[in-house]
């Protein structure tokens, strides 16, 4: 995948603790929550879980959707994840990475 601006949803599970993130580059974001390398509120409560990505656009367009989503209820966060991804499966596998142990 070629990096691209990217806003993105990590759960620690099924319903779980939700975080909405932006990035430039999607793999190197994915492993560095899978590897808990960026510490802080991710690492504490164990939110390693591709459950929703949207790419495209620009940069500030990407940050725009981002302050969005973050600004958004539980319930339509969690609606946005369920609509194309119902079981909250890690979508990293399908991006080439190992399931989680």
């Amino acid at each position: 995948m070629d990096k691209l601006p990217c806003v993105y949803m990590f759960a620690s599970g099924r319903h779980g603790t939700l975080y909405v993130g932006v990035t430039a580059d999607l793999m190197a974001r994915v492993h560095q929550h899978r590897s808990g390398s960026l510490g802080g509120f991710t690492k504490r409560h164990g939110v390693k879980r591709l459950v929703w990505y949207q790419t495209g656009g620009d940069m500030a367009g990407a940050i725009l959707r981002e302050k969005q989503l973050k600004a958004w209820r539980r319930d339509w966060k969690v609606a946005l994840i369920e609509q194309d991804n119902p079981c909250w499966e890690d979508l990293a596998i399908g991006l080439g990475f190992p399931p989680l142990g």
